[in-house]
């Protein structure tokens, strides 16, 4: 396929060629994408005044854990955030779910509650979820 520029596709008399290009970037309809799109799962924590190194160790340690346990984790990324843009969020992750389905799962699962019941009291979290 020969390299498509905007310019090159304004020179043609035809906008065939153009409609088809648009049509191609055009995101999926929420429908399409719920089916079965892989998601992926951001978060971001602050930690609260008085938590230790032993706890955001064991954090990591445990969200990282969810590799092999939770059915549709795909891949789990964690670790300190070292960007100067952060707005105080230290420590974060990306957990690749083969699905929402899966993602969805992964919230109810009993190990991520578990998690959840010591370690919300020490953060603030933001999280995101995406279809890729």
């Amino acid at each position: 396929m020969p390299n498509l520029t905007r310019r090159s596709l304004l020179q043609k008399s035809s906008i065939a060629p153009a409609a088809a290009l648009a049509s191609a970037a055009l995101p999926q309809s929420a429908a399409a994408q719920d089916a079965g799109d892989t998601v992926f799962h951001v978060f971001a924590f602050r930690w609260k005044p008085g938590t230790t190194e032993a706890q955001k160790a064991r954090a990591a340690k445990d969200i990282a854990a969810f590799q092999g346990v939770v059915t549709g984790l795909l891949q789990t990324h964690v670790g300190n955030n070292f960007s100067p843009r952060g707005n105080g969020y230290t420590f974060g992750g990306i957990m690749h779910f083969s699905n929402k389905a899966a993602l969805e799962a992964y919230v109810k699962h009993p190990a991520h509650q578990a998690l959840l019941k010591w370690l919300v009291p020490l953060i603030e979290a933001v999280e995101l979820d995406i279809h890729a």
